[in-house]
């Protein structure tokens, strides 16, 4: 059988070039979408660098206020000069961790900040003030005790109803164990277990040691209370035996479970 002839192998070849070029539609819509893609990337690029001129570059959204709140004992004006907050700086770039350590270091009283970025213009500070527990009598000055323990600040007058503590170790075997520090420890715990009607009425904290806390309470009335262990216990039998005894002059509760009351 004779195989194809010339101009039949020429049509053929044609046909196949023809075929394997690609058609002018197909090729547009690929240019089209290529140009897109770049359209796309240099509009995300533009907008891009316009943010970052605008919180870096721009005067639009530039430090201008401090806003404080939640300060009591402390002063705005006191608490915005410690802050150092850097006035006409780009906002995007306030440092806030470093504005609440440095509240931290130079204010004591402060227990804790949330610093926070007010857009456009402002920094905010709220403040938490350490509240005092218990005081500590030092010349004519009182120390000021939180419920942690910690001694945060010194004031000429003592706050109102906030008991004086009286730290008097004696010599014991339980000295050792329990130094000083650890006794003012204690003493707060006791002064956070008390009930409201009783704190209101206590004027002294005494501790001799761990397991000798004893409180002075208005009209010359005292209580024994012990360790601090239990005191969740003990204040509720104390809140018992004042209500059953309202004249009693001294109420021991250090052994919860036989308490004592004496005197009238």
């Amino acid at each position: 059988m004779a195989g194809p002839t010339t101009a039949q192998r020429g049509a053929g070849q044609q046909k196949e070039t023809r075929d394997s070029s690609p058609r002018p539609g197909a090729q547009g819509r690929r240019m089209s979408r290529r140009t897109l893609l770049i359209v796309i990337a240099a509009a995300v690029l533009l907008l891009g660098s316009g943010a970052v001129w605008a919180l870096y570059g721009s005067s639009w959204l530039r430090t201008e206020q401090v806003r404080i709140t939640g300060v009591d004992v402390l002063s705005p004006a006191e608490v915005e000069a410690a802050a150092a907050v850097p006035m006409g700086a780009p906002l995007i770039s306030v440092d806030t961790g470093a504005v609440a350590e440095r509240l931290r270091q130079k204010l004591p009283r402060i227990d804790s900040v949330d610093v926070v970025r007010s857009w456009p213009h402002g920094i905010g500070l709220k403040v938490t003030e350490r509240q005092p527990v218990l005081l500590v009598e030092k010349g004519a000055k009182f120390i000021e005790v939180d419920a942690e323990g910690v001694r945060f600040a010194t004031v000429d007058k003592a706050p109102g109803q906030v008991p004086l503590l009286e730290l008097t170790p004696g010599r014991s075997a339980s000295r050792l164990r329990f130094d000083s520090e650890r006794l003012v420890r204690e003493a707060v715990r006791v002064a956070g277990d008390l009930p409201d009607a009783v704190a209101g009425e206590t004027r002294v904290v005494r501790v001799i040691s761990y397991d000798s806390v004893s409180l002075g309470l208005t009209g010359n009335r005292t209580v024994v209370w012990g360790s601090s262990e239990e005191g969740v216990v003990k204040a509720k039998v104390l809140t018992a035996l004042m209500k059953a005894a309202p004249k009693a002059g001294h109420f021991d509760v250090s052994a919860p479970t036989a308490p004592a009351v004496s005197g009238s």
